[in-house]
């Protein structure tokens, strides 16, 4: 779902938003994507995308762009033996995890992209490209 760029926000009155959270309500059960929040932020000359992994390493985070779509990815592991060095374990809710999103976001300058990682919070800040032309006319011969 590249283009699911979505408000969170669930509108109880709103008949459209009740079909759409229906309808997304398996990919978010199975797809992951509800482990990482993220925010997309359009201005003039940019995109800021802010995404939060807490819990990840700088080097746990991958991030790419091909065919005019960013992802972001991750993969945190987390041992999962019955004892440590200490002694058994009694409760471990910390889990292994991979998430992964993915965001069109058409005509980067991906030679001034900046990505930032602090206390959990991803930061990508992408400029558009400054001529890019919306149209091209084709002559016919």
């Amino acid at each position: 779902m590249a283009n699911d760029v979505m408000n969170r926000n669930f509108d109880f009155f709103d008949p459209m938003n009740f079909f759409n959270e229906v309808g997304n309500l398996g990919h978010d059960m199975f797809s992951g994507d509800n482990d990482m929040k993220t925010d997309v932020v359009e201005h003039d000359k940019d995109y800021v995308v802010t995404a939060e992994l807490p819990g990840f390493k700088k080097d746990d985070i991958h991030v790419d762009y091909r065919d005019e779509t960013l992802r972001i990815s991750g993969k945190s592991e987390v041992n999962q033996s019955a004892k440590d060095d200490d002694g058994r374990i009694l409760r471990q809710e910390r889990h292994s995890q991979n998430v992964a999103r993915s965001f069109y976001l058409p005509n980067i300058d991906l030679k001034q992209v900046k990505a930032g990682f602090t206390n959990g919070v991803l930061t990508l800040t992408l400029p558009k490209q400054a001529d890019v032309a919306d149209n091209h006319e084709i002559n016919i011969d």
